[in-house]
């Protein structure tokens, strides 16, 4: 992936080592400084057709605002997507409380109770879903689907807001209400509901303490998540609200899981509506995506993936895409020289596109997307 990084975007196709890095260091600061590495110019260059950035329910998005208004017909879309984890974090009174304020502030709604707090969530759902938004976001360690009354979470939120701790059956009650009404929000608008499961974060005590949270001190997690997950859908297929949906697992053991889950909650004439996501984060590389869609294969139906995601905040990350089209091909084309699937390859380059391009389009609606806004 690296050396993908630097043969694309730089023209570099040396091995990098200790005897090359100062060398490949010199050359690519130096190419940084022409306008063809602008973060425009580089999407343009990787014939990137839609981007989503990943923002707060509270944000402002005025720079959606301005791109949208200021976007030729020939760029790029750019869509904002909703990820609202802050709005469950009840285990952190004073965090909570404080973006409560700052969620009083974007949606205009004094937020004095939980039914004026959904009601503020709802309005800054509407706002993304004005500037294209298509889809949720929602990192969270393990499904949650516990049995609750609107009562106890009206109660559990007048209690944070006041300042006090709850216990963790508690906030897993309160987490479990915002999991569901964020689904049935993404159901009522046509969104995609995206959960990414299974990370283990900030183990390491000390160095939280000293650099915060997001620095390397995550791993893989191994909660239990078949029973809740499967709560989880089937409450929203009773009530007829659930969205199409993508689950991200973090760890590998959890892929056959998740592949026969998604067979559960199949239809309403929406091919492949829950979907296994992508290998991410520790898998997103060979054996890992290997992994993957050997599973997803076996146990579910590959002609529906939505195919690879670039999930980094870096605009020379692109070559992932590439690295996943290479793996899948290669996989594709070991099982025709070995008899496994047929030497048909019209059918198999229709599959390639499928996965790699137009299952992702339609899963998103991104075809539907506004081109244009005064």
């Amino acid at each position: 992936w690296t050396h993908l990084e630097l043969k694309r975007y730089f023209g570099i196709d040396t091995l990098l080592n200790e005897d090359t890095a100062e060398s490949v260091w010199d050359q690519t600061n130096e190419a940084l400084q022409s306008p063809e590495f602008s973060t425009r110019s580089l999407l343009a260059g990787k014939k990137v057709v839609v981007i989503c950035t990943t923002d707060d329910a509270a944000d402002s998005l005025e720079h959606h605002k301005a791109y949208m208004s200021n976007r030729n017909e020939e760029e790029l879309v750019m869509c904002p997507t909703f990820r609202p984890d802050n709005a469950m974090k009840v285990e952190d009174p004073a965090a909570f409380k404080a973006y409560v304020q700052s969620l009083e502030a974007a949606s205009g709604v004094d937020i004095d109770d939980y039914d004026a707090f959904v009601k503020a969530l709802r309005l800054r759902h509407d706002h993304f879903d004005t500037l294209g938004c298509r889809a949720s976001d929602h990192g969270i360690e393990e499904p949650y689907a516990e049995p609750y009354t609107e009562k106890e979470v009206a109660e559990t939120f007048q209690r944070v807001l006041r300042g006090e701790s709850v216990p963790e059956s508690e906030a897993n009650k309160f987490k479990s209400a915002m999991m569901y009404e964020f689904a049935v929000m993404d159901f009522e608008k046509g969104w995609t509901f995206q959960m990414h499961i299974g990370a283990l974060r900030n183990n390491n005590t000390r160095g939280f303490r000293e650099l915060g949270a997001d620095k390397g001190f995550d791993s893989i997690g191994d909660l239990q998540i078949a029973r809740p997950l499967s709560r989880f859908l089937d409450r929203l297929e009773i009530d007829n609200q659930l969205p199409r949906t993508i689950i991200y697992n973090l760890n590998p053991a959890d892929n056959a899981l998740i592949s026969t889950m998604i067979g559960n909650f199949m239809g309403d004439g929406t091919p492949g509506k829950v979907q296994h996501g992508p290998a991410w984060w520790f898998h997103d590389q060979k054996e890992g995506m290997e992994e993957h869609l050997q599973t997803l294969s076996n146990m579910s139906l590959l002609n529906r993936f939505i195919g690879m995601v670039t999930d980094s905040r870096s605009f020379l990350s692109f070559p992932r895409h590439e690295y996943y089209r290479r793996t899948l091909c290669n996989m594709l084309g070991t099982d025709i020289e070995q008899g496994i699937i047929p030497g048909d390859y019209d059918m198999v380059g229709d599959l390639v596109e499928r996965l790699c391009y137009s299952n992702a389009i339609a899963h998103f609606s991104y075809q539907k997307l506004p081109r244009s806004t005064s």
